[in-house]
C-alpha cells in the first residue's frame, strides 16, 4: 500500500484565502468566512461519517473542504484523500489548491496505475473515471482511511452507472464530504451519500448539513449581484411545410413557437446575435473603465456556433477570442492563459458552465438553448466570485419566459426531491434544454410544421429590460438608442443599493424623454404616429395574435402556419414579420369574428 510521505499540519491551511485559488473578497482575507468557520465547527461538533454542504458558486468551497481535511490529516483520523470533480480541468484546480496547503494530490491519476506514488496524500478523479472501474476504487478506498470529497456531488445521478459506481467505489470510505452549489437535480435520481427526508406533502428531500445560499452571500458580500439585460426582437424562419413563421421573442405563445423563436435568436447568421455580442462589448468596456482587467464569456449552444461566435466578436473588438470548445486535451491551459491575461472575451460551450474559477469574468452572454434551473446556476455562478467591494456582474440574456423566470429566481434555493409534485401546468412548461429541443424538434406533436425540417431565416434585436434584484427597468428600446445605453453605462463599480437607485433614475430619465418627444418636441413624430410605431405596442399586439391563432390551431385542429395565410388571403398584408399595428389588428379582429361564428 502506498501513502503520504508525512502528514500536513493546519498552519498552512490557516494561511488559505477563503476564496482560493483566486483572490478573497473584499474584506476577507487572511481568515476564514464566517460561514466556513461556521461549517468546521458543525462538522467537528459530531464527525459524521456523511456531510454533505451547500454553498452558493463563488463562496469558497474548496477553501472550507480543504481546511477540513488538513485538519483530519493532522489529526490522524484520515490517511489517505481522494476528490471526485466532474471534469479533468476541476482535478488540475483541486491538486493546485491542495498544494498550498501541504495536501500533495496526483491529478494526472490513472486506472490502470492501480496505485498512486508514495509522494502523494492521494488522488484527484473524475466521476466518468470512477465508472469506468468502481472496484479498483472500492479497493483503493478500503485499502487506507480515506476522505472522499465528492465535489459538485449532484453528478453522481447523471446516470444509473454513475451513482451506482460512487456508491459501490467509495461505500468503505472512512469520512465522505460531499459538496455542491446546486443540490438540486432535474430528474429523481437519487444522489448517494445524500440523505432524504419527507416534507409535510411527503415529499423526499435532499437534506443539507450546512447551507450556505446565494442571498447570504450576496448579503455578506461574498458574492457579485448580477444585472440581467435582456434583449427581445422579431424573429423568423420556415417550417418544414416551406410557410413562413414569425414571433416576437418573449411574447406570448405556444412553447414549440418559443422554441423555434429562440432557436432563431440564437443562430449565428442572423442580426440577434451581433446585436447583443455588440451590447455586451460595450458593457464590458464600461466595467472595464474601473475594473481593467474584466473579462467577457459567451455560452454557446454547440462547437459550430461557437466558432462563429468568436469569429463575430473578434470583428466587434478587434482582438483574439479564447475559445474552449470542450474539455479536451488543451482546454484547461487555454482557461488558465486567458485566466491570467487581459484579453477581452472566452468562448465556450459546457466546460466553463460549472466549478471553474476565472474570477475576472464580469459580463456575460447567454446564448444557449439550456433552461433547466440547474444549468443555469451553474453558468450564472461564473460569474458572482466577488473580487472587490461593489463589483457587479452583467448577463445579456434572450427574452425567454423561462430564462426570466430563473433570472428572477436566483436567490431561490432548491433541493432535490425524489417525488414528483403534481404539477396542474406542466403540460405548459417550457424546458428547452439541448437534449429537450432535439427531442422537440425531432418528435413535437403540438405542430409538427413548425418542428423536423426548420430554416432560420432573419432575426432582428431590441433591447427589453434590466433585471436586478427581484425589480424590473426599463421599457425597452432599438439597439443603439438612449434607452439601450443608458443601462448599459451604468458604472462597473457600484454598491447595490446604489445599483438600484441608478437604475430607477435612468428608467425615469426614459419615460420623461419619451413623454417629451410625444408631447412637446415640435420636431418629434406626431403622438398618434409615434403609438403606432412603437415596437411595444406592436409586440403586444404580436402576441396577442400568435395566442389567438394558438387558441384557433387547438379548436379546429389546422396548423399555425396555414391559419396566418387564411389570415392574410383574409385581410390582405405582409407576413406578420411586416405587418404594421393595424394590419395585425385587423387580423386579430378577423379572428374574434371566426370564433364568434363558430359558436
Amino acid at each position: 500500500m502506498s501513502g503520504p510521505t508525512r502528514i500536513p499540519g493546519t498552519s498552512a491551511a490557516e494561511h488559505l484565502s477563503p476564496a482560493f485559488p483566486e483572490r478573497a473578497a473584499w474584506g476577507t482575507a487572511g481568515k476564514l468566512r464566517a460561514w466556513q468557520a461556521e461549517a468546521l465547527e458543525r462538522y467537528f461538533d459530531t464527525e459524521p461519517r456523511d456531510f454533505l454542504t451547500v454553498a452558493t458558486p463563488g463562496a469558497g468551497k474548496t477553501t472550507f473542504a480543504l481546511r477540513l481535511a488538513a485538519e483530519l490529516l493532522a489529526q490522524r483520523k484520515v490517511d489517505r484523500i481522494t476528490v471526485v470533480a466532474p471534469t479533468e480541468h476541476l482535478k488540475t484546480q483541486w491538486a493546485d489548491a491542495a498544494s498550498r496547503v501541504g495536501i500533495r494530490i496526483d491529478p494526472n491519476f490513472k486506472n490502470s496505475q492501480g496505485r498512486h506514488g508514495k509522494e502523494f496524500h492521494g488522488v484527484a478523479v473524475t466521476y466518468a473515471q470512477v465508472a469506468a472501474k468502481p472496484v479498483l476504487h472500492h479497493n483503493r478506498t478500503a485499502a487506507a482511511r480515506t476522505l472522499v470529497i465528492l465535489d459538485e456531488i449532484h453528478h453522481a445521478g447523471d446516470a444509473l452507472s454513475w451513482g451506482d459506481a460512487v456508491r459501490e467505489a467509495f461505500g468503505p470510505a472512512r469520512r465522505r464530504l460531499a459538496l455542491t452549489g446546486t443540490p438540486f437535480r432535474s430528474d429523481t435520481a437519487a444522489i448517494p451519500f445524500v440523505e432524504y427526508v419527507p416534507d409535510e406533502e411527503g415529499i423526499r428531500t435532499s437534506k443539507a448539513d450546512y447551507t450556505y445560499g446565494y442571498a447570504q452571500a450576496l448579503k455578506d458580500g461574498v458574492v457579485r449581484p448580477v444585472l440581467f439585460m435582456t434583449y427581445s426582437g422579431e424573429m423568423r424562419w420556415r417550417t418544414k411545410a416551406g410557410d413562413e413563421m414569425s414571433a416576437v421573442l418573449g411574447a406570448e405563445a405556444t412553447k414549440d413557437i418559443h422554441a423555434q423563436a429562440w432557436r432563431t435568436a440564437l443562430n449565428p447568421k442572423g442580426e440577434w446575435v451581433p446585436a447583443v455580442l455588440k451590447a455586451a462589448d460595450l458593457r464590458l468596456s464600461e466595467v472595464r473603465r474601473s475594473v481593467p482587467d474584466a473579462g467577457g464569456l459567451v455560452i454557446a449552444t454547440d462547437q459550430e456556433v461557437a466558432r462563429a461566435y468568436a469569429k463575430q466578436l473578434r470583428e466587434i473588438c478587434g482582438e483574439p477570442v479564447t475559445v474552449v470548445l470542450s474539455d479536451e486535451e488543451g482546454a484547461s491551459k487555454r482557461i488558465e492563459e486567458f485566466q491570467n491575461s487581459e484579453r477581452r472575451w472566452m468562448v465556450a460551450v459546457r466546460m466553463v458552465s460549472e466549478g471553474v474559477d476565472v474570477p475576472r469574468l464580469a459580463v456575460g452572454v447567454y446564448a444557449t438553448s439550456s433552461s433547466t434551473p440547474l444549468f443555469f446556476a451553474q453558468a450564472i455562478g461564473r460569474f458572482v466570485r466577488a473580487r472587490r467591494r461593489g463589483e457587479t456582474a452583467s448577463i445579456f440574456l434572450p427574452s425567454v419566459p423561462i430564462l426570466l423566470a430563473l433570472a428572477n429566481q436566483l436567490e431561490l434555493q432548491r433541493d432535490h426531491a425524489l417525488d414528483r409534485r403534481p404539477d396542474p401546468g406542466a403540460e405548459d412548461e417550457v424546458v428547452f434544454d439541448d437534449e429537450a429541443l432535439a427531442e422537440a424538434n425531432a418528435s413535437e406533436s403540438a405542430s409538427d410544421d413548425l418542428l423536423g425540417s426548420y430554416e432560420a431565416l432573419d432575426s432582428q434585436a431590441s433591447f427589453d429590460r434590466v433585471l436586478f434584484d427581484g425589480g424590473e427597468f426599463g421599457s425597452g428600446g432599438m439597439i443603439g438608442s438612449e434607452d439601450e445605453l443608458d443601462f448599459i453605462g451604468i458604472p462597473g463599480l457600484l454598491e447595490p443599493e446604489q445599483v438600484t437607485e441608478l437604475l430607477r433614475t435612468r428608467q425615469a430619465e426614459q419615460t420623461k424623454r419619451r413623454a417629451r418627444s410625444g408631447t412637446t418636441d415640435q420636431t418629434a413624430v406626431p403622438a398618434a404616429e409615434l403609438a403606432e410605431h412603437d415596437h411595444r405596442l406592436l409586440k403586444e399586439e404580436r402576441s396577442k395574435l400568435q395566442t389567438m391563432v394558438g387558441a384557433w390551431a387547438r379548436r379546429t385542429g389546422k396548423p399555425h402556419a396555414a391559419i396566418h395565410v387564411d389570415l392574410r388571403k383574409a385581410c390582405g398584408g405582409p407576413p406578420v414579420a411586416e405587418a404594421s399595428r393595424k394590419e395585425i389588428q385587423a387580423r386579430i379582429t378577423k379572428l374574434q369574428a371566426w370564433f364568434v361564428g363558430r359558436r
